[in-house]
C-alpha cells in the first residue's frame, strides 16, 4: 500500500502544468538571410544574458556607448563593465527583463532593426508609461522597443542599444 500511494504521488506530481516559458519570436529563416538570424540571436542572447544576471558574457555582445550607462553610477570605474551592467540592471534603472518576442523589422545600410517586447517578473507584457508628469495623450504607452544590431570592428555582431530606461 505505501508503495501505491507513493506511486500516485509521483504520477500526479508529474501531471501537474508546468509553467512554460514564452519563446522570442524567430525571423523567419526560409526568407531571411543568414545574417539576419545571427544578428537576431546576438540580440536574444545579450537581452537573456542581462537577465540571467550573466553581465560578463553580455560585455562583448554590446557595441553602444558606455557613457549612459556611466551617469547612473559615476562611482563605478568606466572601463568595469562588468559593474556598469550589474548596476543599471539590479538597481532597475533599465529594465533587463525577459525577452517575450523578437521581430526583424529591417535592414538599414549595415544594421539589422529589431522590435523586442519584454516580460514583467510576473509574465505579464512590460509596457512603459507616461512618465514624469506627462498623460497617455502626450507620450504614448509603448510595449514593443526597437533595438539595432550591427558589426563591430572585429566583424561580430553586437547590440548597440540598451533595454527600456525606467526614470
Amino acid at each position: 500500500m505505501k508503495y501505491i500511494s507513493l506511486f500516485v504521488t509521483i504520477l500526479l506530481v508529474s501531471c501537474a502544468a508546468q509553467p512554460v516559458a514564452p519563446t522570442p519570436t524567430q525571423p523567419e529563416l526560409t526568407t531571411l538571410p543568414s545574417t539576419v538570424s545571427e544578428a537576431y540571436q546576438v540580440l536574444i542572447d545579450f537581452l537573456t544574458l542581462l537577465h540571467t544576471e550573466n553581465y560578463a558574457d553580455a560585455v562583448p555582445l554590446y557595441g553602444g556607448d558606455y557613457e549612459q550607462l556611466q551617469v547612473f553610477n559615476p562611482e563605478i570605474d568606466p572601463n568595469d563593465r562588468v559593474a556598469l551592467w550589474s548596476w543599471v540592471c539590479d538597481n532597475q534603472l533599465l529594465q533587463c527583463l525577459e525577452v517575450r518576442s523578437g521581430t526583424f523589422q529591417e535592414i538599414v545600410g549595415d544594421s539589422y532593426i529589431f522590435q523586442v517586447e519584454f516580460n514583467n517578473p510576473d509574465g505579464s507584457l512590460f509596457v512603459l508609461g507616461p512618465c514624469c508628469g506627462a498623460n497617455e495623450t502626450e507620450m504614448p504607452p509603448v510595449s514593443q522597443f526597437e533595438f539595432t544590431v550591427t558589426r563591430n570592428a572585429d566583424g561580430r555582431f553586437v547590440v548597440m542599444n540598451t533595454p527600456p530606461y525606467v526614470p
